[in-house]
């Protein structure tokens, strides 16, 4: 038997076993009764330090500082150590727009080959080390996809422990038109198995973890 008649014979086997209706029910109750119980354990002891672990092993690369009027200082050291021109798009968040950018100077127009963007993320996911980008009138979606280098400020305050738990923040509020979760830099290896950065978005992205 070939191993495609041997996962078809299962499957047909499965489907032919037919379980009490009331068995299932139960079984899913039991998951929502305790969803603990299936949940993964987070890498780290706090959701910050399970975030940083997950962001960086699928390749983002992690800040901290203790507030946010330190993040201009941070994305100046990020671009300095990247080789970059002191230049962002900048989202439109009032959080960011009211910072002191010294020497980093900011423009709101995103250009189709823009070296290097700053968000804010509306939330993190320690579970994955995702973050959270809603867009908005002050916050167009392509900061999230068409700079080369995707600098992200996300609170400490504001990182979740699964992505469930950010489903349940959304619970009676007014959903965002559209909601993004990045997980780690773009990448593919469609074309002949060969690994392309920044095939679909920004081959780099870099958070900064904001303590306060």
């Amino acid at each position: 038997m070939s191993a495609r008649e041997r996962i078809f014979s299962a499957v047909r086997a499965e489907l032919s076993a037919a379980r009490d209706p009331a068995q299932i029910a139960g079984e899913a109750a039991a998951l929502l009764a305790e969803p603990d119980a299936v949940r993964p354990r987070l890498a780290g002891a706090t959701l910050a330090e399970s975030f940083a672990i997950k962001a960086t092993a699928l390749g983002t690369t992690i800040d901290r500082v203790p507030a946010l009027d330190a993040v201009p200082e941070a994305v100046a050291r990020y671009l300095a150590g990247q080789g970059l021109r002191p230049s962002v798009a900048l989202d439109g968040a009032p959080e960011l727009r009211g910072l002191d950018w010294g020497a980093v100077e900011t423009h709101s127009a995103i250009a189709p080959d823009e070296a290097a963007g700053v968000g804010l993320a509306r939330f993190g996911v320690a579970e994955s080390g995702s973050i959270v980008i809603h867009s908005g009138p002050e916050t167009p979606i392509l900061l999230a996809f068409l700079p080369l280098h995707h600098v992200v400020v996300l609170r400490v305050a504001d990182m979740l422990a699964h992505l469930e738990d950010y489903a349940a923040r959304l619970e009676g509020t007014e959903p965002p038109r559209n909601a993004i979760l990045i997980t780690g830099p773009s990448g593919t290896t469609d074309i002949e198995g060969s690994y392309v950065r920044g095939a679909h978005g920004p081959g780099f992205v870099h958070v900064i973890l904001v303590e306060e």
